[in-house]
């Protein structure tokens, strides 16, 4: 009976097909967030999943791992594009207001590597070092006031692990979140 309406109406039709294609590709859209993967050379490599979402493979670099988490968490490669990893490995005299100078093998090997494992998911025109100031950072914490950054028990946005507990594994996954919460000051007797 409705498929006579249906006939009788093309705009009702026109519109329901256009609800049922957009609702498709949203879901689209949505999978392929979540089913990411990364190319080398032409060939799509495997993507570890934690939690039913996308990460990255292991950090199997032991140059880049022992260097950069002798300072600081191990922040995976995928979290950036090869532009701003270059770019950051460029001038490591002034990395973040300290000198990170490498030995130039070192620095060659770490910035290949990083470079080798960057992210695909950033516009050619992010040209950023911070991963706190890409887009896709941006759009995930949207929620978070400025403030909650400074809380004491996580001290900037750099400071990944401080909610994300698998951030070195590349787990952001939502579920698995803690934000540290602001403590009072203890009164003194």
């Amino acid at each position: 009976m409705i498929f006579f309406r249906l006939k009788k109406e093309p705009l009702l039709l026109f519109i329901l097909l256009l609800i049922f294609s957009s609702v498709a590709i949203l879901k689209a859209d949505d999978e392929a967030e979540e089913g990411e993967h990364h190319e080398r050379g032409g060939k799509s490599e495997e993507v570890y999943k934690l939690n039913n979402r996308s990460s990255v493979v292991p950090v199997i670099n032991q140059k880049f791992k022992s260097e950069c988490t002798s300072c600081h968490m191990l922040y995976q490669p995928s979290l950036l594009p090869a532009k701003s990893w270059t770019k950051m490995m460029g001038n490591l005299k002034q990395h973040f207001g300290e000198n990170a100078e490498l030995d130039p093998a070192v620095q060659k090997e770490i910035t290949n590597y990083l470079v080798k494992n960057s992210s695909n998911r950033f516009s050619s025109n992010q040209d950023v070092i911070r991963i706190s100031e890409t887009t896709y950072f941006k759009r995930k914490h949207d929620e978070l006031s400025p403030s909650v950054f400074k809380r004491k028990g996580i001290g900037s946005a750099a400071n990944c692990i401080a909610c994300h507990s698998g951030a070195e594994k590349n787990d952001f996954s939502e579920e698995n979140v803690r934000i540290p919460k602001e403590t009072a000051g203890k009164i003194k007797k």
